[in-house]
């Protein structure tokens, strides 16, 4: 709780106005059912009709009072609840900005996407009710059960018997509650895991005809969740009936003993009936905390969850986040890497050397999970080397600031990521003041300026999210072009040109020479044809060096690229 009320800082005056209206609400509530028994003690018993309007009068003033403080007080809760949410949500949205891919991993994105959304609204609902009904009920059973004892303290004996049954029937409900909340988050995480992946994979599905196959995994992850909810709801649903029982009861005895003291001319009729409804408001109050003890115990697993994210300290950090960043021009060197993936039994690539200058073409070839990938990614530091280092321009990439390392390399991922929005939004993405210009030169460059020119609207062509209505070549033409405009130091394509055609292929790479001529260029690929004419070919095999060289020298020293040639092409073309 300490660490949520760091969130509550800014809004410490709020958080005093609602406490300062709920404080009059809970003082105007309080006095009217004492107005009340005036009204029917002095008023209706003598027949005084002026002093039944005179005290009415007060009452609908006072009345009318708690109304404003009450709409006061929720208004402030909710611009207290609302802006906590807000800066929840951005916080956590801010740190895990800053994960590395391992984190990222180790978490899950499902769970990430929960923690983000379902978990800070469980935590910003229960702190609305939290801010006005725990500062009201607090006062209204304290000054309640004062001004019961003003009416009559005999007939306030009844509240040490039913509080104690109330509060123990909360308490023992409560318990039986609480350990299924955290299951239900858990639950939920991995439905929307679920519901995640049918979204994002539903073409495989659809091709694959698994689509009743998915529909039972959503099913039974749906059920689990209902079955789990309903059982809490049995529970909790249990508490309500038992609060009505013993108000009611307690109802009866004080209606039962009040009798027996007006009988004998102890207390008044207006008294009892004050009496009782200062009992309501007691009781009532305590129903209300019971209200919200339901919700804190799965607020709680939801601000642990928030906080477990919080908690991770990414693993990936700047070391040089202050002071002069040297200029990059591109110089790439790894020596001697070594890179485990956290959990992995053996390394994804082993004592892996070579150098990546400015002006240079390195290509890097091999099987399936050879290692290509994952080389690329260690150096942006997506992740970090186990051991080993890669320098750009002799110094260590971890000793610069990961904003400035990233901003001199242009990647081109695997898998093409477009955003919702134009293709010039996507575009400049790459570089956020690109001019028209600019971005139409990174288009033609990237052979995607002839379908963008044939579209209705051009470049004001709106992408749908994940780039659903283009296709997987366009959509790699245009991840191209991003990498293009921003113009960096460092290229790094990995297999950006497998939806490509040859002739695309051949002549997007007759258009690179000459916008990467003073760039560092590393190329990952599958096709001979891509990687053939590179200054250097790196050929991986089980995540280490199989052999380094250009195409001829690699024909004629190595087997792995040899047996890459010859499956891909006749000895005609290897001749």
């Amino acid at each position: 709780m300490k660490k949520m009320a760091v969130f509550l800082k800014p809004y410490k005056m709020s958080i005093l106005l609602v406490i300062l209206f709920v404080f009059l609400q809970a003082l105007s509530e309080l006095y009217l059912p004492t107005l009340m028994s005036e009204i029917i003690d002095k008023g209706v018993v003598n027949g005084d009709i002026s002093y039944i309007w005179r005290i009415g009068g007060v009452m609908l003033v006072v009345a009318a009072f708690g109304m404003a403080c009450s709409i006061f007080a929720s208004l402030h809760s909710s611009k207290t609840a609302a802006g906590f949410g807000k800066d929840v949500r951005e916080k956590l949205f801010t740190h895990v900005e800053s994960f590395s891919q391992k984190e990222i991993d180790q978490l899950g994105t499902a769970s990430l996407i929960t923690r983000t959304t379902n978990d800070v609204t469980q935590v910003q609902n229960v702190l609305i009710n939290f801010l006005r009904i725990l500062v009201r009920a607090p006062l209204m059973a304290i000054g309640g059960i004062f001004m019961a004892m003003t009416q009559d303290a005999k007939l306030s004996l009844i509240f040490l018997f039913t509080l104690p049954i109330l509060a123990g029937t909360i308490v023992f409900i409560a318990k039986k509650g609480i350990p299924l909340f955290k299951a239900i988050q858990k639950k939920i995480d991995r439905l929307n895991k679920i519901v995640r992946e049918k979204l994002i994979g539903v073409r495989v599905i659809r091709a694959f005809n698994r689509e009743e196959q998915e529909e039972q995994r959503f099913d039974e992850a749906n059920k689990d969740l209902t079955n789990a909810t309903l059982r809490v709801n049995v529970i909790m649903a249990a508490m309500m009936p038992a609060m009505m029982l013993i108000l009611n009861l307690t109802t009866v005895a004080i209606v039962w003993f009040g009798a027996i003291q007006i009988d004998y001319g102890n207390m008044e009729v207006g008294e009892l009936m004050a009496f009782i409804q200062y009992a309501m408001q007691i009781m009532f109050s305590l129903i209300m905390v019971s209200m919200v003890f339901i919700m804190i115990p799965r607020a709680q697993v939801s601000f642990d969850r928030i906080n477990e994210v919080l908690a991770v300290t990414p693993s990936i950090r700047s070391e040089n986040e202050v002071g002069t960043i040297p200029e990059i021009t591109g110089m790439i060197e790894f020596r001697n890497v070594t890179f485990h993936y956290p959990g992995a039994e053996k390394p994804a690539l082993t004592n892996i050397s070579f150098s990546a200058g400015p002006g240079e073409v390195t290509a890097i070839i091999g099987g399936t999970g050879s290692g290509k990938s994952t080389l690329i990614h260690l150096i942006p530091r997506f992740y970090d080397v186990t051991d080993g280092t890669i320098l750009i321009d002799g110094k260590d990439i971890r000793d610069y600031s990961l904003d400035e390392l990233r901003k001199k390399i242009g990647l081109v991922p695997q898998k093409s990521v477009l955003f919702s929005g134009t293709i010039t939004d996507n575009i400049r993405y790459g570089k956020e003041d690109a001019t028209e210009e600019e971005i139409k030169r990174a288009a033609e460059t990237a052979q995607a300026l002839e379908f963008i020119n044939e579209m209705k609207h051009g470049f004001d062509t709106i992408i749908s999210q994940g780039g659903t209505n283009v296709s997987g070549g366009q959509k790699q033409r245009i991840s191209i072009a991003r990498a293009l405009v921003r113009k960096p130091e460092i290229y790094l394509f990995d297999d950006s040109f497998s939806a490509l055609d040859f002739k695309t292929d051949a002549r997007l790479r007759e258009a690179l020479k000459s916008e990467t001529a003073n760039a560092s260029v590393i190329i990952v690929a599958q096709r001979i044809s891509t990687v053939m004419d590179a200054d250097r070919i790196i050929v991986l095999n089980e995540g280490e060096i199989a052999g380094i060289g250009t195409h001829e020298q690699l024909l004629q020293s190595c087997t792995v690229y040899q047996e890459i040639v010859s499956s891909q092409l006749s000895k005609e073309e290897i001749a």
